[in-house]
């Protein structure tokens, strides 16, 4: 379990993208990122909105934000976390590691 407690500023310095998703609307966003779902030990990620209103939330936190273009939701590792569009959204997720770690996955628990 992640030893993160509280919604972080800033992903950690150290930390390289290593894997961006395609692009989701509000009809192609999968099921498993609109339900409680973590990434792997290590890893974090950067919610990008690029058009629209998204909702995200990280239920052990009592965080709740609705994210916009310019406001990207930071992802902890180990932390689960769910998303859902607020009407229509264009948005992408992107995901860091430290270089010597770079998985194939970074999800720990999503199905689409």
């Amino acid at each position: 379990m992640s030893p993160i407690t509280t919604y972080p500023d800033a992903i950690p310095e150290g930390y390289a993208a290593y894997f961006r998703t395609p692009e989701f609307n509000e009809n192609s966003l999968p099921a498993g990122l609109r339900k409680d779902h973590a990434t792997k030990a290590g890893v974090w990620a950067l919610i990008h909105v690029l058009e629209g209103k998204l909702r995200y939330c990280v239920p052990s936190w009592n965080y709740d934000q609705v994210l916009e273009p310019g406001t990207p939701g930071i992802v902890a590792p180990e932390i689960e976390h769910f998303v859902e569009p607020v009407g229509t959204v264009r948005m992408v997720v992107e995901f860091y590691a430290q270089p010597e770690q770079g998985p194939d996955n970074p999800h720990s628990k999503m199905s689409e």
